[in-house]
């Protein structure tokens, strides 16, 4: 009777560690993710300005504008996860276009709001970038634990699924780092 108990509790035991252990991780994966939608959010509000500036300067471009327009709304309007990477490796290939349009323009890669908008941009373009990293390592963390055993078996009673990484296009614009030269 007593050896019983002893088994039932430790099993009980078990499962609460296993189960905090599941809950932190995911914790930690959706915290990863909204520090992605912090930098793109502020990559959204850089955008608007960064095209009325360089509208200013190259009025006949308006399809590359028009393109970056267009891939922030979609972006800023994705509702699921693969939308999102999808319409975001978009956006990113159209703020591509942007800059080597702004490359014909001398008086426009001269003009210091420009310039700033440009290095807010790079320096979100590294945020976003080391947010996906950091992400896809809690991702990876998470899934791997969802994956081995025992917890495999307890975390598909308790409806854990695995989660998506947030990846590029290999073989996508996006995946090509435009070259911006002053």
């Amino acid at each position: 009777m007593m050896i019983a108990l002893i088994i039932i509790a430790v099993l009980v035991v078990l499962a609460i560690v296993l189960y905090n252990s599941l809950i932190r991780s995911r914790n930690r994966v959706d915290e990863a993710w909204s520090d992605i939608e912090v930098q793109l959010k502020r990559r959204y509000d850089l955008i608007p300005n960064l095209i009325e500036t360089v509208k200013g300067y190259a009025r006949q471009e308006s399809s590359v504008l028009e393109g970056v327009t267009q891939a922030r709304a979609a972006a800023m309007g994705a509702t699921d996860f693969a939308e999102k990477a999808k319409d975001e490796n978009m956006l990113t290939g159209a703020l591509g276009k942007l800059f080597a349009v702004a490359e014909a323009y001398p008086d426009l890669k001269s003009n210091q709001n420009f310039l700033a908008m440009q290095g807010d941009l790079r320096d979100t373009e590294d945020k976003i970038q080391a947010s996906r990293r950091f992400y896809n390592g809690t991702v990876r963390d998470f899934n791997t634990k969802l994956q081995v055993f025992p917890t495999n078996l307890f975390a598909s009673m308790m409806g854990f699924t695995v989660r998506q990484f947030f990846d590029i296009d290999d073989n996508g614009p996006e995946a090509q780092t435009p070259k911006v030269q002053f």
